[in-house]
């Protein structure tokens, strides 16, 4: 029963409406992508479980280019346990304010939409974890400030129940 009330709350509760990116259309600098993700650019970021506990930390190196509509960023992990990962998204402007995306670990295609200085990015990634692979769901905020810097918030979550949150924060090489 308690089983059954979970899954329930959690259904409800991720059904409930969030902030539209829309509503970030006059914050600026502004975003475009095919600017910010051009060239080199350092991240460092992390994994917080649900109940705050940092358990990752991590750096990335990303190698992004565009041609027209779209773009490759080569993303390059080391995690602070001496991991390595590799992620090259494929990513595809779709019209005035969206883009899709695609890589060798994400689960069909990721949907992401922009205005002002954000972005809103969908998508499902095969997770991995000691020896198994997981399927998760995150749901991607992107905030460009001044310098060069963007801010990146997630929130990762499977059947609806919140795992925990990543954080980043960007910066273009000059």
């Amino acid at each position: 029963m308690l089983k059954i009330v979970l899954l329930t709350t959690a259904a409800l509760l991720g059904g409930c409406a969030g902030v539209d990116v829309s509503s970030y259309k006059d914050e600026r600098p502004q975003l475009r992508l095919e600017e910010y993700f051009n060239g080199t650019l350092d991240a460092w970021g992390m994994f917080q479980q649900r109940d705050g506990k940092v358990v990752k930390r991590f750096r990335v190196v990303i190698e992004a280019r565009w041609e027209e509509e779209s773009g490759i960023l080569d993303e390059r992990f080391i995690y602070s346990d001496g991991t390595i990962q590799q992620r090259i998204w494929t990513i595809t402007r779709n019209g005035a304010d969206s883009y899709t995306g695609t890589a060798g670990d994400v689960v069909g295609v990721a949907s992401g939409r922009f205005s002002g200085n954000s972005l809103h990015w969908r998508y499902t990634l095969r997770l991995p974890v000691d020896s198994s692979v997981y399927e998760v769901q995150f749901d991607d905020w992107m905030y460009l400030q001044e310098d060069g810097v963007m801010i990146n918030r997630s929130v990762m979550k499977k059947f609806g129940v919140r795992l925990g949150e990543v954080t980043l924060f960007f910066r273009k090489r000059s």
